[in-house]
């Protein structure tokens, strides 16, 4: 299976006390024209990847991404790379390569990441309107998280990218919290139309009493923040043979510590326990964690929630979203999401898990 680049996956509705940052976030938040994208042939893929020096063989397999345009190339005389190809306008230049001199910084501390590949000293490459990046193209398949020794070596390396990531702070890529994540994502919601009108009411309602908790326990745990890969699900993880290839840190940001481990607990409350234990244990080898942070699990799930639908609805005007998500924006899926808001109401209200190690 070869490396896929993709992502998952963004004011509450009108708080009385934050008009003038809503104010702010409107205007800040960038066009997301996919116009370039749809201009986005296999002759112009392959031009763009000559551009950089590579003679590619015609080989050309378009890979599961949906953030960007991400592809596997054939080349004369060499391995395949995987190309991936920046949605317009989500990121600047500098974040890009914000994110890429993280990545080159981890794998030069044997970090098993993939980084993009170095080319006449640029690892980020414009060719007309497209920005892309290069890849070495590495196998793998899904951890198992049943695993115990798969488990550990994955909380060693979490651990080490922290450790890392700690060294400074990122300049141009943003941090996440509950503005970034739930604010932004109920405001676009709203202000897009997005909520079905016979819901509004009840969505506003448990939105802002949700994000007013999540608000309050921030302030409380007061998390110091890190880079982080800032996506970290099994999906973004590569198992070959003995070791894990974690993969795409398109996302990567300054948040929490526990941001990177929490959405690797599934199943019922013991079994999240055991996995919680299995990953800190390994972690704390190679660096500290700080256990106020437990009680950011459930919230942070809630504000992923709410920032995966808006997500979803950003790139609504994407074909490619369209055909990939046709359940989304239906009146049964904003019920279903109204449902789990309000699930996840009870869960920050519930004792956090514990660690015991």
């Amino acid at each position: 299976m070869p490396v896929v680049n993709h992502c998952i996956c963004e004011p509450r509705h009108n708080p009385s006390n934050r008009d003038d940052w809503l104010q702010h976030v409107s205007i800040a938040v960038m066009d997301n024209s996919t116009d370039s994208f749809f201009a986005l042939g296999p002759e112009q893929v392959i031009q763009a990847i000559e551009s950089t020096g590579l003679l590619c063989n015609g080989f050309q397999l378009a890979l599961n991404s949906y953030e960007n345009r991400v592809y596997q190339i054939g080349l004369e005389d060499a391995p395949s790379v995987v190309a991936k190809f920046y949605r317009p306008n989500r990121w600047s230049d500098a974040a890009i390569i914000e994110e890429h001199d993280f990545t080159l910084e981890l794998a030069a501390m044997d970090i098993p990441v993939i980084a993009p590949m170095v080319i006449d000293g640029a690892t980020l490459h414009r060719t007309g309107a497209f920005r892309l990046a290069l890849y070495p193209c590495r196998p793998g398949r899904a951890p198992d998280l049943e695993n115990r020794q798969q488990l550990q070596q994955l909380g060693r390396y979490i651990a080490r990218i922290h450790a890392l990531g700690a060294a400074h702070d990122f300049i141009h890529r943003p941090e996440l919290n509950v503005h970034t994540f739930g604010d932004d994502a109920c405001g676009y919601l709203f202000d897009n139309g997005f909520i079905p009108a016979e819901l509004e009411s009840s969505y506003n309602n448990v939105a802002e009493e949700l994000l007013d908790g999540i608000e309050e326990i921030f302030a409380e745990v007061s998390p110091h923040k890190i880079r982080l890969h800032g996506d970290g699900h099994p999906g973004n993880i590569l198992w070959h043979e003995q070791s894990p290839f974690i993969v795409d840190f398109d996302d990567a940001r300054m948040g929490p510590a526990v941001q990177d481990l929490w959405m690797f607990l599934s199943g019922d409350r013991a079994q999240q326990a055991s996995v919680l234990d299995t990953l800190l244990t390994a972690y704390t080898q190679f660096y500290d964690f700080d256990r106020s942070e437990l009680a950011l699990i459930e919230p942070l799930r809630a504000l992923r929630i709410m920032h995966h639908a808006a997500w979803l609805a950003r790139r609504w005007d994407d074909p490619a979203f369209k055909a990939a998500f046709p359940w989304f924006n239906t009146h049964h899926y904003w019920q279903e999401q109204l449902q789990s808001l309000t699930e996840q109401l009870s869960a920050i209200e519930q004792p956090p898990l514990q660690w015991m190690g």
